[in-house]
């Protein structure tokens, strides 16, 4: 019988930041939008309850990865609402009355959500076709969230709506402050393009030297380790465990970034232990001095003065190490590229369905390569501050689980301001197209800040609530949520105007 790697603790910290962080994005919403806020709560609550009917009815096994699509649909979920209502907003601020605002409103919002939604759902497709292990898991739940969200946030939100709308006559989609909050936004964001390009390299430049030169703090998943079960002479706890180790691994230079598991092996008393450290040295002395340290960081935890020898001998079934055994990597080489091709596989995709679409690829290169950057960023943050920071950062399961949740987030927001700027030059075929595309940028500035806020809400309540085991996964979240906004903003849509720009130049050439 073994416990999980996510001790009782961390697993009541999970759910209570996951119920804060919900609670708050209710709240969020209920209170910028008014009473249509309120109703699109009502929705989302549905939508919980159908994601995880849906999950169980499918007998779905929840691993982390799994829970990161769950709370990237979330945000899609409070996405699809914050599009719909400031389209209503827009459709109010223009004149129009109520019913034909809110029927307006939901239907110049559907391109936008069904185009944002389905490139989300062709990344899950092929990652769960390319994909194996946790990155499956993670498809598997994005794919039905998506499903979910969209019949809760387009179905059950509207037929809520227009109940009120006919028993009261009036309906609020915003509150006096956030009626025109970045309403009469007039920035010229690609005038900044030249800028933007070269804090891109810059960045870039420097993850690549710290990847050289630092490479990355890959987890024991990757690279194997030593395993231990360990026997004590009383009952002990998972986390209490664990921090007994930090503390004497963080005192050994080389040590102080090296990942281990504790779980729960048998019976309370008995723990499995796999540490990273010396992996790679099979030698007796490096053995001899793992064993060393985790004797100095346990004997505490025994009630009686333990002796090394009697702690190391595995020859006597008494308290100590039982088992001591290498393993290998779970995540074997063919996982890990497995998981390579999937994430170039789905950017492949994102962009075809784009060029599709949008009828221009000029469209889909400049998605693809903010997300392109997004992920090369996080990977590069990952390798410049492992060791620098108060929480772990390791590549591992998660960290592969992270990526891919935040290309799924960020194409989701780089289509919305593409539908806009495609609605735009339809409308506005005479404007130049620098306008256009400054314009749409300025009209979605609300949703892009409404829907990266209800998200970095949920992850920063997490992140601070939700324990030490998953913090270096939600902090990869956090950092990609907010450099896939800003890159949609200043990598995607310049790229994408650039080169049609350069196109137009030699059409009239």
């Amino acid at each position: 019988v073994v416990g999980p790697s996510l001790g009782q603790e961390s697993i009541n910290a999970g759910i209570l930041s996951f119920v804060l962080a919900f609670v708050l994005v209710l709240l969020y919403m209920g209170l910028y939008y008014k009473t249509a806020g309120w109703l699109s709560d009502i929705a989302l609550l549905c939508n919980v309850f159908l994601l995880l009917g849906v999950l169980v009815s499918f007998g779905a096994v929840l691993t982390l990865p799994g829970i990161a699509g769950i709370v990237l649909t979330m945000g899609m979920a409070v996405d699809a609402n914050v599009i719909i209502y400031e389209r209503i907003k827009e459709e109010l601020r223009g004149g129009k009355g109520l019913s034909l605002a809110i029927k307006d409103g939901f239907s110049k919002a559907y391109s936008a959500i069904i185009d944002g939604n389905l490139t989300t759902i062709i990344t899950g497709i092929v990652l769960f076709i390319f994909g194996n292990g946790p990155v499956q898991g993670f498809a598997t739940t994005l794919i039905i969230g998506i499903l979910t969200s969209l019949f809760c946030s387009i179905f059950i939100t509207r037929l809520l709506i227009e109940g009120v709308v006919n028993k009261w006559g009036k309906i609020s989609f915003s509150r006096k402050w956030s009626e025109n909050l970045m309403g009469n936004a007039h920035f010229d964001f690609l005038g900044k393009s030249k800028i933007s390009y070269i804090v891109m390299i810059v960045v870039l430049a420097v993850s690549c030297v710290s990847f050289a030169v630092r490479g990355l703090n890959m987890g024991a998943e990757f690279t194997g380790g030593r395993a231990y079960v360990i026997r004590f002479d009383r009952p002990v706890q998972a986390e209490e465990v664990r921090m007994k180790l930090q503390e004497v691994f963080s005192g050994y230079e080389d040590a102080a970034n090296v990942s281990f598991e504790v779980k729960q092996y048998g019976n309370e008393n008995q723990m499995r232990i796999v540490t990273q450290y010396r992996y790679d040295d099979t030698s007796d002395e490096a053995t001899a001095e793992v064993e060393q340290i985790i004797f100095d960081a346990l004997k505490p935890l025994y009630s009686y003065d333990i002796s090394f020898e009697q702690f190391r001998n595995t020859q006597t079934d008494v308290n100590g190490i039982l088992t001591a055994d290498k393993i290998g990597p779970s995540i074997a080489k063919d996982m890990t590229w497995n998981a390579i091709y999937s994430v170039l596989f789905s950017l492949i995709a994102i962009g075809l369905y784009i060029t599709f679409r949008f009828k221009r690829w000029q469209w889909a290169s400049g998605a693809t390569a903010a997300l392109a950057f997004n992920a090369l960023l996080i990977i590069g943050i990952f390798s410049m501050f492992y060791g620098l920071l108060p929480f772990n950062l390791e590549v591992n399961q998660a960290f592969i689980a992270a990526i891919l949740t935040i290309i799924g987030y960020a194409i989701n927001d780089t289509v919305v301001v593409f539908d806009r700027i495609r609605e735009y030059l339809g409308l506005y075929p005479k404007r130049n197209l620098k306008d256009n595309v400054n314009n749409a940028i300025n009209s979605t500035l609300s949703r892009t800040i409404n829907t990266s806020g209800t998200t970095l809400v949920t992850l920063l309540a997490i992140f601070f609530f939700g324990g030490e085991t998953i913090r270096g996964f939600i902090f990869a979240l956090t950092v990609g949520v907010i450099v896939g906004t800003v890159a949609t903003i200043f990598i995607a849509t310049p790229v994408a105007y650039d080169l049609m720009a350069k196109r137009a130049k030699i059409d009239k050439e």
